[in-house]
């Protein structure tokens, strides 16, 4: 298993926030929760209001990562997630299920909040260590905060979805039309 894949975890939790997702709080309900962890069969069971609770908490702390690194501030981004590291460690063990050769999963132990923010860490440390600090974004499309991955060849992603690049292009391409009719 590609533990930087784990990463998506933290993006998809910082973007369930009203300000990354334009239907309001995802984690509002335990059904929005039950539906961020859909596609995850280790985290979408055994689900209770503590770990919607602890989510939020845990979504702060991750858009807080991700606004560190967009404003280029490596050792406040590193400090965040370490402390995040140290809070939900990760146990790491060799897996050979399915007739996959080996690989490295993470143990399950604790509720699905402290497996949830345990694999977000470690994605987000170890897509931090192949890309660097600058692919981690904040979207430019205002009024959206959602954040991103820049996992592009040309390091130049600045929206965290399609939605929004069509929006800001969109808005841009009014202004130019404003402008050349002025």
């Amino acid at each position: 298993m590609d533990l930087s894949s784990y990463a998506e975890l933290a993006v998809r939790l910082v973007n369930t926030d009203s300000l990354g997702h334009e239907g309001g709080d995802m984690l509002g309900t335990l059904d929005g929760l039950r539906a961020l962890v859909a596609d995850r069969e280790h985290l979408n069971h055994g689900i209770t209001r503590a770990d919607l609770e602890a989510l939020r908490q845990i979504r702060e702390e991750l858009r807080s990562f991700f606004v560190s690194c967009s404003q280029g501030s490596g050792a406040e981004a590193a400090a965040r997630l370490n402390e995040l590291l140290i809070q939900y460690p990760v146990h790491p063990q060799l897996s050979g299920h399915d007739g996959q050769p080996w690989h490295v999963h993470y143990t399950e132990s604790g509720s699905v909040s402290d497996k949830y923010a345990a694999g977000a860490a470690m994605g987000l440390a170890v897509r931090l260590a192949d890309l660097g600090m600058e692919r981690f974004g904040v979207c430019q499309a205002a009024p959206c905060q959602g954040v991103f991955i820049d996992t592009s060849a040309a390091r130049t992603r600045r929206y965290c979805s399609d939605r929004c690049t069509n929006r800001a292009n969109v808005t841009a391409f009014r202004a130019r039309k404003r402008g050349e009719e002025a």
